[in-house]
């Protein structure tokens, strides 16, 4: 009877620390977001930070260097997100009338083979070349990502504290804890900032050579925007699945609405998926390995909950932020099986192989 309350109170503990902690993430996300956003940025310069000290640079310069660095980045960005949200918003009223042209030509073809009206009702062609509908969607999208400047000065705080104590934090275990305790502490945190760092400073590699090989195919082909669909490309390819169809469908719509053929955006909407086929399926595994691959279902519930808590930002980090957790729980032995149940598993194992044979080896 003791043991069945006492499972009860942790149910209901448990029940209340994740109600709790949705509260606090909702509540608190002016606070919350731009420092996980300081975090990812903090892992992209501290290998950066630690050469230059290493370098017998003062640990201040090197601050200022990497705050400068960032600003420069920020600015050169944010210039881009503006010019292209303006661009767009003064090209609209062009891929309306191109939209409008192309669904009444469409329409036309429709007729000619005889189609019925029904059908022609039920495909709805005007929902996906709606030059205004696509136009808002880009600005809508890319207005979410740049809210994240309005909470600059507090991201630039965050990296410089967070960059300082990355230093200073093995030095004070050394201090608080036994020489034991403190070296199994010790290679743990190490090992949980060098897996985190690699994934985040890996996975950002990998998503700007994505955006710009995708930037400089668009800009051969002229088509429009270039450097907008390569930032795109860029920040979505965080979101997987979705963010991949985004960053495809989006270009390939406005390609139909630009060229006066479908030979073009047929031969774009090709490329765009074999880059990203090489990039998801060969090159990230071989960088990343495959230890870091989480289940659909949990990308799928992640991307919905990091979505609903912190919009769009929200769902672009929901795997950076799941992969930080993961790796964290797999570092302790009481929540490694979590961290094993996080995974997506493309066959057996080793270990697997091995059950059945031994099975096998029984029911014969």
């Amino acid at each position: 009877m003791e043991n069945r309350y006492s499972k009860f109170l942790s149910i209901v503990a448990g029940l209340f620390l994740a109600g709790f902690s949705f509260f606090i993430l909702k509540e608190l996300q002016s606070i919350l977001l731009p420092f996980f956003v300081a975090l990812i940025i903090s892992f992209l310069f501290a290998p950066f930070y630690e050469f230059m000290k290493r370098k017998k640079i003062p640990a201040f310069v090197a601050i200022i260097i990497i705050v400068l660095i960032i600003l420069i980045i920020a600015n050169l960005s944010s210039v881009f997100v503006y010019t292209s949200i303006v661009a767009f918003k003064n090209d609209v009223p062009k891929y309306v009338l191109k939209g409008q042209e192309l669904i009444n030509s469409s329409l036309k073809y429709f007729d000619n083979l005889g189609i019925p009206q029904s059908y022609k009702d039920n495909m709805n062609i005007a929902n996906f070349l709606n030059g205004e509908k696509i136009a808002g969607i880009i600005t809508d999208l890319i207005s979410g990502i740049a809210g994240l400047f309005t909470n600059f000065i507090l991201i630039l705080i965050y990296v410089i504290f967070l960059l300082t104590e990355f230093g200073s934090i093995r030095r004070r275990i050394l201090k608080a804890f036994s020489a034991e305790k403190s070296r199994k502490i010790t290679e743990a945190l190490t090992d949980i900032l060098y897996d985190v760092r690699k994934y985040i400073v890996g996975k950002t590699l990998i998503n700007f050579a994505h955006g710009v090989i995708i930037m400089v195919v668009f800009w051969m082909f002229g088509l429009d925007f270039a450097i907008l669909w390569g930032l795109l490309t860029f920040i979505l390819a965080y979101i997987p699945n979705i963010g991949a169809f985004i960053a495809t469908i989006l270009p390939f719509l406005t390609a139909l609405l630009q060229y006066d053929n479908f030979i073009t955006p047929i031969i774009l909407l090709v490329i765009m998926a074999v880059v990203g086929s090489v990039m998801g399926n060969v090159v990230e595994p071989k960088i990343l390995g495959d230890k870091l691959n989480l289940s659909p279902i949990l990308l799928l519930f992640s991307l919905l909950f990091w979505g609903y808590v912190w919009g769009i930002v929200g769902m672009i980090l929901s795997v950076p932020v799941m992969s930080m957790i993961k790796i964290v729980l797999s570092k302790f032995e009481s929540t490694r099986p979590i961290s094993i149940m996080m995974e997506y598993e493309t066959g057996p194992d080793k270990g697997e192989r091995q059950m059945e044979i031994d099975f096998k080896k029984k029911d014969s």
